[in-house]
């Protein structure tokens, strides 16, 4: 099996992609850790600070020599050139907020998961005919679960994933999975910006282990 075929067995498994960002390489490393230890293999990390592409390869030295059945995949992804740097420093996979043409190609030339953001069924009709087989439905606060079951069946093949605004809850979750959806993205629900004010690394993967829980029961 390929990477790219790996890690969609893979992230439809965990049923969830953890997504996250800080500026200090240290605690990054630290919540990578935590997640890895909650049973995650297949992390977000989020392009959107200065100290991003730095810190990812921080974060791709410890999956070589510690964490090494973990994919890191790089999202916020907006154009070729971050594209490139990040495949450069070792990305597993690359998530974009929209379509993004030239980094759909970057992706494509090394048969590289690439998974763009849509919100209309346009767009995801796009993304399809340029070869996406996962979307990130985003913002899904805004889409929800309705939005999903209306479309889903429109697009057998596709794997959908919403992000922004999924509560790690049972109910949000449940109406999530039962919409059609193979995953989905949490980010700051489940790495809070208190838990790491705090380094408070334990809670991490307590909570991620709870979600993980719950997404098991609702699947079954």
């Amino acid at each position: 099996m390929d990477k790219k075929s790996a890690i969609l067995d893979v992230i439809p498994q965990q049923g969830m992609l953890p997504l996250f960002f800080h500026e200090d390489a240290e605690v990054s490393a630290n919540v990578l850790r935590a997640l890895y230890a909650a049973g995650i293999r297949a992390v977000e990390y989020t392009n959107r600070g200065s100290a991003a592409l730095k810190n990812f390869s921080v974060l791709r030295n410890l999956c070589d020599s510690e964490l090494k059945d973990m994919y890191l995949g790089i999202g916020t992804i907006k154009n070729e050139h971050a594209a490139v740097s990040f495949i450069n420093a070792g990305a597993d996979f690359i998530i974009s907020p929209g379509i993004i043409d030239e980094v759909a190609e970057a992706a494509k030339s090394l048969r590289m998961l690439w998974v763009p953001g849509c919100m209309t069924p346009t767009e995801i009709i796009r993304a399809e005919n340029m070869g996406a087989t996962f979307i990130k439905l985003f913002p899904g606060n805004l889409l929800g679960p309705q939005f999903v079951q209306s479309i889903k069946e429109l697009f057998p093949t596709l794997f959908f994933m919403p992000t922004g605004g999924v509560e790690l809850d049972k109910e949000n979750l449940e109406a999530w999975f039962k919409s059609g959806v193979c995953a989905v993205g949490m980010g700051s629900k489940l790495i809070t910006k208190n838990l790491l004010q705090q380094k408070d690394y334990s809670s991490i993967t307590t909570l991620t282990k709870e979600a993980l829980e719950i997404i098991n029961a609702i699947k079954k």
